[in-house]
């Protein structure tokens, strides 16, 4: 942590589900939309860690990646965890290879735009996984997106509190 501060962005428990996910589906690519402070970013990493994966993560404040990037380092995921740094509407552009695992944890009306761009990525048996889809609440858009996409199934976890969204694309 860097000068005491820490922006819990997931939930522990929600951490925790996030690192099983990508274990369980053997990312070897995952990609984040939103680093903030890190704190899912390092779930992600303890995943990909098991897998031999990596996790890219996108983040658009100078200030909140340096504090990622001590957090990571204070963490010993550093390693696994490539920052890229701008407004991911444009810098998702540069993904050019299969991803396994897309988690979505930045302002909430773009994740439609992430979601256009990204999906055609997103290998078959991959997860794309959306923070706070019961508070704050969710862009009505994206859910049709992710609920009536006939490639796409989708279920809705832990919405007693934040929750996450979890679409499978179908193989």
């Amino acid at each position: 942590m860097t000068q005491g501060k820490w922006f819990l962005n997931v939930t522990t428990r929600e951490g925790r589900v996030l690192r099983q996910l990508t274990e369980a589906v053997g990312a070897k690519r995952v990609v984040e939309i939103g680093t903030s402070s890190g704190y899912s970013t390092i779930w992600l990493a303890l995943g990909v860690r098991a897998t031999e994966g990596k996790v890219f993560t996108h983040e658009i404040d100078p200030a909140k990646v340096e504090m990622a990037r001590a957090n990571f380092e204070t963490a010993g995921v550093d390693d696994l965890i490539t920052i890229i740094e701008g407004d991911a509407h444009e810098t998702i552009k540069q993904h050019k290879e299969p991803i396994d695992v897309l988690f979505l944890d930045a302002e909430k009306k773009g994740y439609v735009d992430y979601l256009d761009k990204l999906l055609p990525l997103i290998r078959p048996g991959g997860l794309i996984l959306g923070h706070d889809m019961h508070r704050p609440m969710p862009d009505p858009r994206y859910i049709e997106a992710i609920t009536t996409n006939p490639d796409l199934d989708t279920s809705f976890l832990m919405m007693e509190s934040f929750g996450i969204s979890m679409t499978g694309k179908k193989r």
